[in-house]
């Protein structure tokens, strides 16, 4: 008993057991009315690891009268699959099979395509979990013949739920009372970042680790944060987390929130990912200060070469400086609503002949009644403008730039208005 993993025993024996995922489980929830409805369909849970896919697949398997099957995408081969289709046609396939398939974005398309017809006509019913978007990983077909659900990272609560579950079994089987002070329970549900699993493994090491006194295993605050002090950075660089911590550290910049860039740049820091850190901050200061402050992307520039030379762990220090400076700036997305609205026009196919006067023009043919390329050379009129025709003649009227309503770009606008009623 002892070698089974700690996260296996804790398997729940009905849904209520089941900790986290409260929209999908509730009572009146669609996934939870499914399940008892004893009509499984094909199924795909999507989210994070340690959030219960696995725990409330195996629950399903345990209550469907089907023949239970269990593959891992990172080790299947095809001839694993086809040992699963050839088994229809014996006795034990009689009643259909639930395969659940762990992982399944590791599987290529033709691996998922061997599946496929069996799913169609229901002699086998998929439960898939994944990691990874099932939009872009999963075979469109079964995709199509399945039920997407998103699982998320679970709350600290239901977690310490979890946690005070596994030191009570863990006192049965050592036959010693093992006791978690209240603030080492927080801290391993908190410090896990939403990672059941995660938090069972720190319970385990803890309990192997704690103090023996008066005869029971004493687990305080300091030995739980000594083994579990980096547990809580949920991040790959390759997975959804990846962009998802990203997209946050923009959005906060863009929102001015200097305290939720601050710790979005600070999970990049500890994740040690110093080109994305880098790359976004560039972006926010063209994209969303842009022409409100111009200034500040030599400078932004400035910090993230700082950085690039230093690398971690002093790099953290000229992009927090930045990070602050981009979110306490003023904020205009006028340069890039400007250049958006201008492609529009060049995929639209429109403006394809550029104004005579601005070809790179040095003859005139003998069929041109008119000669010359008459263009006007700003440089030679008062204030170093002319008036005359740039774009297109089929959008010369087109207006991509619109100055945000900030002073720097209204003054730019004041000072061309003027210019241009000066014209005679």
């Amino acid at each position: 008993m002892m070698n089974i993993p700690l996260a296996d025993r804790l398997r729940p024996d009905t849904l209520d057991d089941i900790v986290g995922q409260r929209e999908l489980l509730a009572p009146s929830a669609p996934l939870r009315r499914i399940i008892e409805s004893g009509n499984i369909p094909n199924l795909i849970f999507y989210g994070p690891s340690g959030v219960g896919k696995t725990t409330l697949a195996s629950y399903i398997a345990r209550i469907t009268n089907r023949t239970f099957k269990k593959l891992n995408g990172t080790t299947a081969s095809t001839s694993d699959i086809k040992e699963i289709v050839a088994s229809l046609g014996t006795f034990e396939g009689l009643s259909g099979v639930l395969l659940y398939l762990d992982e399944i974005q590791y599987l290529n398309k033709k691996q998922q395509q061997t599946l496929l017809e069996f799913i169609e006509n229901g002699s086998i019913t998929l439960i898939a979990s994944t990691t990874e978007n099932p939009y872009f990983y999963i075979y469109n077909a079964i995709l199509s013949r399945s039920t997407v659900f998103e699982f998320r990272p679970v709350e600290p609560d239901e977690v310490a739920r979890a946690v005070r579950r596994a030191v009570r079994i863990l006192s049965e089987d050592r036959e010693m009372e093992i006791r978690f002070s209240d603030d080492a329970v927080a801290h391993i549900a908190r410090s896990c970042g939403g990672d059941v699993r995660k938090a069972l493994n720190a319970v385990e090491l803890c309990a192997l680790a704690g103090e023996v006194c008066d005869g029971a295993v004493e687990v305080d605050l300091q030995l739980a944060s000594s083994l579990t002090q980096r547990s809580g950075t949920s991040y790959d660089k390759d997975g959804d987390a990846h962009y998802d911590v990203i997209s946050a550290y923009q959005k906060s910049m863009r929102g001015s929130d200097v305290d939720a860039a601050l710790f979005y740049l600070a999970r990049l820091v500890e994740a040690g990912d110093l080109i994305s850190a880098c790359r976004r901050l560039v972006v926010c200061a063209c994209e969303d200060v842009g022409l409100a402050y111009p200034g500040i992307i030599p400078i932004v520039k400035s910090a993230v070469d700082i950085a690039m030379q230093v690398g971690f762990p002093e790099a953290r220090i000229p992009l927090s400086d930045a990070v602050i400076m981009v979110c306490l700036a003023p904020k205009s997305n006028s340069g890039v609503n400007a250049i958006s609205a201008a492609q529009e026009d060049v995929r639209a196919g429109l403006g394809g002949i550029v104004p005579r006067a601005l070809q790179n023009k040095h003859y005139d043919g003998e069929e041109r009644a008119e000669k010359g390329q008459h263009y006007l050379y700003p440089h030679s009129y008062t204030h170093h403008w002319i008036e005359q025709q740039y774009l297109p003649d089929d959008i010369a009227d087109h207006v991509y730039y619109e100055p945000g309503e900030n002073k720097t770009e209204q003054a730019f606008a004041d000072y061309w208005r003027r210019i241009k009623e000066e014209q005679p």
